[in-house]
């Protein structure tokens, strides 16, 4: 949480210079698991990086038809668990995940409505459906 913070501030800080766009901070954790079968709540599972670059956030325009941009996740310290911070005008957006494979994530596709200055915090668990 406090490398959002830190990320989230630091965006914010550029944002509010002289000649930049108002734009709203779009923000959030990232949990993907299971990472392979039969993991047990708790146990500490080394992630491959890969398993982070392969998955991002797609932001498209009201429609939900017209790609707006892609967010990639970072992960943090080898694990599960990840973050991601992107600027975005103000506006109507559909945000899902890239869908590698079966995987899925509550709640997604979804749609929001964001103002400037605006930071929205949105969370991604995915499920990557490996049993």
């Amino acid at each position: 949480m406090l490398i959002i913070c830190l990320l989230a501030g630091s965006l914010w800080i550029t944002s509010c210079l002289p000649g930049m766009r108002e734009d709203a901070l779009l923000v959030g954790g990232v949990t993907i698991g299971p990472i392979t079968p039969v993991e047990m709540p708790g146990q500490d599972i080394q992630v491959p990086p890969e398993v982070f670059a392969s998955r991002y956030l797609i932001i498209y325009d009201a429609s939900g038809k017209n790609l707006v941009r892609e967010v990639y996740f970072t992960q943090i310290d080898g694990g599960a668990t990840g973050y991601f911070a992107a600027t975005i005008g103000a506006g109507t957006y559909t945000i899902d995940i890239n869908h590698n494979g079966i995987d899925r994530a509550a709640n997604f596709p979804m749609k929001i409505t964001v103002s400037k200055d605006e930071t929205i915090t949105i969370d991604v668990n995915i499920d990557t459906g490996i049993r």
